[in-house]
């Protein structure tokens, strides 16, 4: 692949002089300019589905940052919603969707075929976005990874620590398997949808991957990513692909090769030197600086970054954060990590 665009770059096995920077949720809440587009729009859900207002918050970031990547604005919960789960947000509380609970929750859904009608507004953003965007810099769609999503679908909401999932998955298992392969197949369907409108690399998040152990991490962890990433290469098999099992600790290692990823993103609860030995040696890394330095800045912010830096200089590399930015973060530090990365 020949590309001037250095996340792609770092995606195709190149190990760059100053890796590739961009952060997941880098258009939110921290910008006020985010937050003036967001008022516009009135609520977060009419945000995502108002593809102009989602390409101009998608674009904030890349305007006052020069980030290497956008990432296309959306929720990883929309795909329930386009299978027919009700879906509502409760101010500074987050999302609430009706609950599955059983065999006859998941019939209820609707067919994976019928996804499009609803997530067209989505498409709609990465086609402006690619209209929109300055030339070197990557435009990366998403979705959630299904164990994430269905985690959601099955309390209604978020929790501390998966529960709900977990009681279905052991006392229903077979309710369970069938909720994880509707998902499953929507996230293949979403995501090769969004390469066709103009994504140049997707993100499977398994934000709550971490909970999950032993034999069950491979099996809802590990195999439907596997599945997705799979069909993926079979329609785009040039479109790079990264995944985020947050929290694998040990299990990073060989989820690369075990999936198909061309990048393993890494949350900050492992250690930069200990990441490269183990996961960069089966290709590109990204992360993992600890989010809350965008708050609290200063020489820790600077130090952490160059370590990490450091750490995964001898190999593909697209520096990012562990998790998502917070909406306490001050702006300027996120400039104080760009400049750190690219200048040393």
């Amino acid at each position: 692949m020949t590309t001037s665009k250095k996340l792609l770059r770092a995606l195709a096995g190149e190990t760059l002089d100053t890796p590739p920077i961009w952060m997941m949720r880098q258009a939110g809440r921290y910008l006020p300019e985010y937050r003036a587009t967001r008022a516009q729009a009135g609520d977060f859900l009419k945000l995502c589905y108002n593809p102009e207002l989602a390409a101009e918050v998608t674009l904030q970031p890349i305007r006052r940052y020069g980030f290497d990547a956008a990432i296309l604005f959306a929720d990883i919960l929309l795909l329930p919603q386009a299978l027919g789960a009700d879906l509502w947000f409760v101010t500074g509380e987050g999302p609430r969707l009706s609950i599955i609970s059983d065999q006859s929750g998941v019939d209820a859904l609707g067919s994976v075929d019928n996804i499009h009608e609803t997530l067209n507004p989505i498409y709609e953003t990465v086609r402006i976005l690619r209209k929109e965007l300055p030339e070197e810099t990557t435009l990366i769609g998403f979705a959630g990874a299904p164990w994430t999503v269905a985690t959601y679908m099955i309390a209604g909401r978020g929790t501390p620590d998966q529960a709900p999932a977990h009681a279905m998955r052991v006392g229903a298992p077979e309710a369970f398997d069938a909720l994880m392969e509707r998902i499953t197949l929507g996230t293949i369907e979403y995501l090769s949808k969004q390469i066709d409108a103009g994504a140049e690399v997707v993100k499977i998040f398994d934000s709550w991957a971490g909970s999950l152990k032993g034999e069950a991490f491979d099996k809802y962890a590990i195999e439907p990513t596997r599945q997705i990433i799979a069909a993926l290469k079979v329609r785009h098999p040039n479109t790079p692909i990264i995944a985020f099992p947050r929290e694998g600790g040990d299990k990073y290692i060989g989820f690369a090769k075990a999936t198909g990823a061309d990048c393993v993103a890494l949350d900050n609860s492992v250690d930069a030197a200990w990441a490269a030995q183990h996961v960069q040696v089966d290709g590109c890394v990204q992360g993992n600086l600890a989010s809350r330095h965008m708050v609290t800045g200063g020489q820790d912010l600077i130090d952490d970054t160059r370590a990490i830096v450091k750490a995964f200089s001898k190999g593909p590399h697209i520096f990012n954060l562990g998790h998502g930015i917070t909406p306490d973060a001050d702006p300027e530090n996120v400039q104080l990590m760009i400049d750190t990365v690219r200048n040393g």
